[in-house]
């Protein structure tokens, strides 16, 4: 009696501690602020980019007028920069009151009547990585004025804090104070890219108890070298990562970088593809004023999305290596038929690449064959292949092929 007493009391330690906000059944979608326009604070020398209100509602405006929140993307994300350099009075973080004029709450309202959400950004420790002040011995308090603020995504970063082994600890404290605010925050953590960087073991299941989306892997930066490095990360460490994915907590390659200045159109599709098949957040990092229409188009893409947004939030694999062209497979959540996100992946940037597989290789044995939907070129469908014939598939240097596969009737 004594021994089940005891089990209860610390079940019910472990229900109070571990994220409980029932959000990010499907992974986020939205903006964010960061790899596009840093820490650019010169709001007298470059207005239209530096880090203010004004950027995030601009933003806000093009996300609904342009048919992003349509298509499923709704946060608004600020990140490092926003902050007054000291905290005030009452020890509280405010808004630098120059470029945030609004404060943070005005700004939260402006986002909302939109219909959209406001994520912000702090980091576990005294500073953050551009030097403004963090959460550090404030976590509880932090938490409880972004709650009152009206924020719905929290990122807490960590480059500052020098001892890691400590984010085990604070990075689940932070989880109990976002609970204990009553209001539904997605939790964004940089905790495990830190552990990897410092060797320490990382914990999955941890991270996964208390964090809604977290970064693995280094950030990612304007070139097509950066986007490929992280695809290789994962493909690499995919038999740890892909067990701990799913509705509630998805892995998190960093931003999508299309519509910026390195990639190509072929290119943007890459990242675009692999980031749905890796059932990764979709958080552009562009400037949705100028983006070129080519550009918009992929992102906006209803096809890749809805292999990004499935419902069962299984995140895919590398299942074979040919002829320089890598395949990954993700499992889709139809309920009345097994459905799968197919992509062939061109790693030669130089040249057109071919690779003959079938459907029994890639762990799809329907004896009644299957359909193939392209994502980005409906011309190109294959209305039915039997699931052991051979097909050969042509992919374009540095870019992808992409498909729904359904099973036929």
């Amino acid at each position: 009696m004594w021994a089940s007493a005891v089990l209860l009391v610390l079940l019910g330690s472990f229900g109070a501690n571990a994220l409980d906000n029932g959000l990010a059944r499907t992974p986020p979608m939205g903006w964010l602020a960061w790899e596009r326009f840093r820490c650019n604070v010169n709001c007298t020398a470059d207005p239209k980019n530096c880090v203010s209100e004004k950027l995030f509602m601009e933003m806000a405006d093009r996300l609904v007028e342009d048919g992003y929140k349509d298509a499923g993307y709704e946060y608004v994300n600020i990140d490092d920069c926003w902050m007054a350099k000291q905290r005030d009075a009452n020890n509280k973080l405010y808004a630098d009151p120059e470029r945030f004029p609004s404060g943070i709450k005005g700004l939260a309202d402006y986002i909302h009547s939109k219909g959209l959400k406001l994520g912000i950004y702090t980091a576990y420790g005294n500073f953050t990585c551009q030097g403004y002040p963090a959460s550090g011995m404030h976590l509880e308090l932090d938490a409880q004025t972004f709650a009152e603020w009206g924020v719905d995504m929290l990122k807490m970063d960590g480059c500052k804090q020098m001892d890691r082994h400590t984010m085990k600890k604070g990075y689940p404290q932070m989880t109990k104070y976002l609970n204990a605010t009553g209001r539904p925050i997605l939790f964004s953590c940089s905790w495990p890219d830190y552990e990897r960087g410092a060797g320490i073991p990382i914990n999955y299941t941890l991270v996964a108890e208390n964090c809604n989306i977290w970064r693995n892997y280094v950030d990612i930066q304007d070139s097509w070298q950066s986007v490929l490095s992280i695809i290789d990360y994962y493909a690499k460490e995919q038999d740890t990562l892909v067990p701990v994915a799913g509705p509630g907590n998805f892995n998190d390659p960093d931003m999508l970088i299309i519509g910026d200045f390195s990639l190509s159109v072929e290119q943007a599709k890459a990242q675009m593809a692999m980031w749905a098949i890796l059932a990764a957040p979709l958080l552009m990092s562009n400037d949705l004023r100028t983006i070129t229409p080519e550009y918009r188009d992929i992102l906006l893409n209803k096809d890749v999305i809805a292999i990004s947004q499935d419902n069962a939030g299984i995140m895919g694999k590398r299942v074979l290596q040919k002829s320089d062209i890598d395949i990954w497979f993700r499992r889709l959540g139809e309920a009345w038929m097994t459905t799968y996100g197919l992509l062939f992946f061109n790693t030669d940037a130089t040249s057109t690449k071919s690779v003959t597989v079938n459907m029994i290789e890639l762990g799809a044995s329907q004896t009644m064959g299957y359909g193939l939907t392209d994502a980005f070129d409906s011309s190109k469908n294959i209305w039915h292949i039997g699931a052991s014939e051979d097909h050969t598939f042509t992919v374009k240097a540095g870019s992808v092929l992409l498909y729904t596969v359904y099973p036929s009737k």
